[in-house]
């Protein structure tokens, strides 16, 4: 029987027989509190618990970044789990001691505040069920699992994938069946587009498209507005020809979501641009005035957008002095971008009279490094960027939600020049009323509306 042993005893009386099931625990979690509520994170996650205060702020980061923290020589960047999950936190002395723990992904360290640690509780993972919407206070992407023990109920967060987006393709569950979809605050009875006010959800399409629409912003973040709704819409009607049965057209599990959004990222989305779309962006790019150009990359991601970007600029513009802002909210990612080094033949052609030879492999030389600084840094915060030649924010927009949309766009207007360039994702589309679209399929290109 996976998972538990069956104990069979018999009585004095004989011939009765009586059966008591014994748990096997198979998984261990250490427990803690946040606003009044019980949390688990996997025991194998967790490094150790440490008091600690008087963290090293870092300047330009997330509201949930505390700063750094000297771990025995090693620094480590410590998230408030108050702060990130959008939890009340008690207002503290600048000198109290915070709880925290010391988790481990892969091979990065991170501290993370909470409000109270408990203990070691063991379970067996059979018990465990999966995540249900209505724990609405905490994103359900977050969430491994909820499990009662001894009359009290945890929620289990899964590490990896809070810290890696990439961690996001590993399963969640929500068992759909039988359970109401969730519908988030931001998406009730609006769908902005730029300039067109509000609108609730599109009542010219099928119900089950808005489920959809709702059922891809709860497990993805995706938000379909005016910017991308045209593709969702040509995507429902191939994902119904692809799913064939009725039953199968909603998404429900994270599954189904990535099965449905995957046509929708650019070309060579977490890879080196090859050289046909490289050399398609190239193309579009007009001649620059000044002696210097300034580029933002926020959502850069491993780096591999970056530095293709580097090396298209570096061969059209040879005299320009090239300066690339590159920012991403996963640390992880952005921690090891700037070090990156591959086989030769991982490069294409137009990135290789920029390598060199290391200890790894081949990388970039200095000329192309010394151009990108590579940072921390959240969108949705202030953005110090200003006077720039050119933002490259592909796909990015359209996880974010609509009012955070809206506010993005609104920024990169504000901080690009007159003459700037705005690059987004293939199947993202800008209102002609403000942004002119000079791009040539599959490369979405945009100036200012003049």
């Amino acid at each position: 029987m996976s998972g538990q042993e069956l104990q069979v005893q018999e009585n004095k009386n004989g011939g009765e027989v009586k059966q008591e099931r014994i748990l096997k625990i198979d998984f261990k979690m250490v427990t803690f509190s946040l606003a009044g509520k019980d949390y688990g994170i996997d025991i194998m996650n967790v490094k150790e618990i440490a008091k600690a205060n008087r963290f090293t702020y870092v300047p330009n980061t997330a509201a949930f970044v505390r700063g750094v923290y000297n771990l025995r020589g090693e620094i480590i960047p410590v998230i408030d789990f108050r702060i990130f999950f959008h939890l009340p936190a008690e207002q503290k002395d600048e000198n109290a001691m915070e709880n925290l723990l010391i988790v481990r992904k892969d091979e990065q360290i991170y501290g993370i505040i909470v409000d109270s640690i408990d203990k070691v509780v063991g379970v067996s993972s059979e018990q465990i069920q999966p995540p249900h919407p209505i724990f609405g206070d905490i994103n359900i992407r977050y969430i491994k699992g909820v499990v009662e023990h001894q009359g009290r109920l945890y929620i289990i967060l899964d590490v990896n994938r809070i810290f890696s987006q990439e961690e996001e393709r590993k399963r969640t569950s929500i068992e759909a069946e039988g359970l109401p979809l969730y519908t988030p605050p931001a998406m009730e009875g609006t769908t902005p587009a730029r300039g067109e006010g509000r609108e609730g959800p599109n009542q010219s399409v099928p119900l089950e498209v808005n489920f959809i629409k709702e059922t891809l912003f709860a497990l993805k973040h995706f938000a379909t507005t005016a910017m991308n709704e045209k593709w969702v819409l040509a995507r429902y009607e191939e994902w119904k020809k692809e799913r064939q049965t009725s039953d199968a057209v909603q998404l429900k599990d994270l599954d189904d979501a990535e099965a449905f959004l995957k046509p929708f990222y650019s070309p060579y989305t977490d890879q080196f641009w090859g050289d046909d779309y490289a050399a398609a962006v190239r193309s579009l790019l007009p001649d620059m005035p000044g002696k210097t150009i300034t580029v933002w990359n926020p959502g850069c991601g491993k780096g591999f957008e970056t530095f293709s970007f580097a090396c298209i600029l570096r061969e059209r513009y040879p005299e320009h002095r090239i300066k690339i802002w590159a920012s991403d909210s996963d640390l992880l990612a952005i921690s090891s971008a700037p070090t990156m080094a591959f086989e030769y033949e991982v490069f294409p052609e137009y990135c290789r009279p920029f390598l060199v030879k290391g200890k790894y492999g081949y990388g970039f030389n200095q000329v192309i490094k010394d151009a990108i600084l590579f940072e921390y840094h959240d969108i949705r915060n202030n953005n110090p960027y200003v006077d720039l030649d050119i933002i490259v924010a592909r796909d990015i927009l359209s996880f974010m939600s609509p009012e955070e949309q809206s506010k993005i766009l609104s920024d990169f207007d504000e901080k690009l020049k007159a003459s700037g360039l705005l690059l987004i994702g293939s199947h993202e589309e800008l209102p002609a009323e403000e942004w002119q679209f000079i791009g040539k399929a599959p490369v979405a290109l945009y100036s200012k509306a003049k």
